[in-house]
């Protein structure tokens, strides 16, 4: 699966960071917004306090648009994978996509 290399691939210190967070695979975006790839669902780290007992964030791709702005390129199907996943880690991690765009992670 390539979320999972994707995840495997993450530095050391993000994986150690990962907590509470799961990663999903759905087929389809939200109908309002068909071209998503990728959507975090959760509390980011910056804004956790007295953060016990509450559900698992979420890391969801969406294989449709993913796979087709990979446009049938195995290779870049992984780098659309891997960036996608950054992405949403950066909101998990409590970046905003303003700063995301500011950092090429668009």
């Amino acid at each position: 699966m390539l979320a999972a290399q994707a995840l495997d691939g993450l530095p050391a210190w993000v994986k150690e960071r990962l907590e509470n967070v799961e990663v999903l695979v759905e087929d389809d975006p939200p109908r309002d917004e068909p071209d998503l790839l990728g959507l975090y669902e959760g509390v980011p780290l910056t804004e956790r306090a007295d953060y016990y007992g509450v559900l698992p964030d979420r890391i969801t791709l969406f294989r449709r648009p993913i796979e087709a702005e990979a446009g049938g390129d195995e290779r870049r199907l992984r780098e659309v994978v891997r960036d996608t996943v950054i992405h949403e880690l950066g909101h998990f991690f409590g970046i905003s996509d303003e700063r995301l765009r500011e950092l090429g992670r668009d």
